[in-house]
């Protein structure tokens, strides 16, 4: 457990030792990390965002190890296969009479409304924010969005998380001084991912305090 936790939390340090060891099997165990993150609810702590920028940049480094040929449409299928489980999953869970009796009547109703203006721009745009772009496909699956629209958010909410995540990290990663504060960038990395979902907690929380004062 210690050694999952050290991996994680040095990616940069494992991922170089993890292609001389273990060659293009590592391509399967990075591809199963987002597929989990994205796809499974209970593993919404791993690495998403940070392990395609680092391993992108490592893709600049060690071409001969590391290709980006494989690297970015691997990721791509992976995410986009997580998002599809998790959605799936949220239809099934619906149907457990007990979630059934706790979500029915307004929550419910606030949800299916809140997807039917909002739903696609919440799957591409809540791609980008940790955490949220774990539960975003499960909760559109709850909610009975349509899948057709929730798989076009899917799609393009997937291809520019990953080639904007890839590029910044292959063409950022081999600069000098990213290699030297590699560690402090990717928590900076996490922090503004995560901003939007902060200010619009913010806008909300005071937007209902006005509405209050106003009654």
């Amino acid at each position: 457990m210690a050694k999952l936790l050290y991996a994680l939390t040095h990616i940069p340090q494992v991922i170089l030792p993890l292609f001389n060891s273990l060659g293009s099997w590592t391509y399967v165990i990075l591809f199963s990390l987002i597929f989990m993150e994205t796809g499974l609810v209970v593993f919404p702590w791993l690495p998403g965002q940070s392990l395609i920028f680092v391993t992108s940049s490592f893709a600049a480094l060690h071409g001969a190890e590391v290709k980006m040929s494989i690297l970015v449409p691997g990721f791509f299928i992976a995410a986009v296969l997580g998002d599809t489980l998790n959605y799936l999953i949220g239809t099934r869970l619906i149907k457990w009479p007990w979630l059934k009796r706790r979500l029915a009547g307004p929550t419910m109703a606030k949800a299916q409304l809140f997807f039917s203006r909002y739903g696609l721009r919440a799957i591409i745009f809540g791609r980008f924010i940790p955490l949220i772009r774990t539960f975003v496909p499960l909760i559109s699956g709850i909610a009975k969005y349509r899948f057709g629209r929730f798989m076009l958010g899917n799609v393009l909410g997937v291809a520019i998380w990953v080639v904007s995540g890839a590029l910044a990290g292959y063409y950022l990663g081999s600069i000098p001084f990213v290699q030297a504060h590699f560690s402090t960038l990717l928590l900076g990395l996490v922090i503004c991912g995560s901003l939007p979902a902060v200010f619009f907690n913010l806008i909300k929380r005071i937007r209902r305090h006005i509405i209050e004062r106003n009654l």
